[in-house]
């Protein structure tokens, strides 16, 4: 695979640290551009979509954008998308205390990232999925809910950062996108 250099849309300075080591390995660059975008509701599929194509026309040329969510079997797979706005409301110290009236404390964690190849050009979606249990917060509490969100005995901050991006829902999703980058060239 010819190296490919992608303009991956965060402000993020996490994600974008894990996105980096995560493709560390492989021939793709990124090119880091903060864009503040309108966020429109739907499904996590559509959500992405409309963000690449927001993205793609502002930056006109190509984008990566991701969406991260985490879904309570208990709520019916909220708060999904929305998940940013409860942990701001709560904060990641109480976080866990949404599923307190529920025995079933199962989690998703989805990352969804968007390709697209620049204006008007159709997006293309990978996603990644991790099962786990949401609990009280452990481990660094720097990074979103990943000290809330627990697999198989640790939760993501607890594990190293090697180990996490190995299993978690956004190193599955940019598999799947580097295999599609594969087959492209």
């Amino acid at each position: 695979m010819a190296p490919k250099t992608l303009n991956f849309i965060t402000g993020n300075a996490n994600k974008l640290a894990e996105v980096q080591a995560i493709l560390a390995s492989t021939p793709v660059q990124l090119q880091s551009q903060a864009v503040d975008l309108l966020e429109i509701q739907g499904t996590i599929e559509e959500i992405s979509r409309d963000k690449a194509l927001r993205a793609a026309a502002e930056v006109k040329g190509p984008v990566l954008v991701e969406d991260t969510c985490l879904c309570f079997k208990a709520f019916g797979e909220l708060p999904g998308p929305y998940v940013k706005w409860f942990l701001q409301a709560l904060g990641v110290q109480d976080f866990h205390k949404l599923l307190a009236g529920f025995e079933d404390k199962s989690a998703q964690a989805v990352c969804t990232f968007a390709y697209c190849e620049g204006p008007g050009c159709e997006p293309v979606v990978f996603q990644g999925r991790t099962d786990g249990i949401i609990v009280p917060a452990r481990g660094p509490t720097n990074f979103g809910w990943d000290a809330c969100f627990e697999y198989e005995g640790q939760t993501y901050a607890e594990m190293a950062k090697a180990d996490k991006n190995a299993i978690s829902h956004r190193g599955r999703a940019l598999a799947k996108l580097v295999e599609w980058l594969k087959q492209e060239v």
